[in-house]
């Protein structure tokens, strides 16, 4: 019984939850961009590359077939999620820094006090 008990603590820890709600957001990100990728930017770059087809581009060796075109929509896909993580947190240190800068302000009445101090040293 005390494992279930231990198990259940480490289970309900903050971290914990935060990080399986940061997995599941994840992973439908992922979806989306994946989504977005499969379904509009590889379109766009096959037509610029003369209509190609990236997914189904393959060599045959004996029997076997190696699909590197998959591996090629793979790394853009990766590219356009690390792209997107890479605004949405910039977005999100921009804001952080506003509220910083909104919080740094001093009260006038403080700076009044500080000026009076500052006046009574002297």
């Amino acid at each position: 019984m005390g494992m279930l008990k231990e198990f259940k603590e480490f289970a309900m820890k903050g971290n914990v939850i935060d990080l399986a709600i940061g997995v599941v957001i994840g992973a439908a990100f992922g979806a989306i961009v994946g989504a977005i990728v499969d379904n509009i930017l590889m379109p766009i770059v096959g037509m610029i590359t003369g209509g190609i087809d990236f997914d189904s581009l393959a060599i045959t060796v004996g029997s076997a077939q190696l699909k590197y075109g998959m591996a090629i929509t793979a790394i853009v896909k990766f590219i356009a999620i690390a792209f997107f993580l890479f605004l949405l947190v910039k977005a999100i240190n921009k804001m952080k820094k506003k509220e910083e800068a909104a919080a740094a302000v001093t009260p006038e009445e403080i700076a009044l006090l500080r000026e009076i101090r500052d006046a009574l040293k002297k």
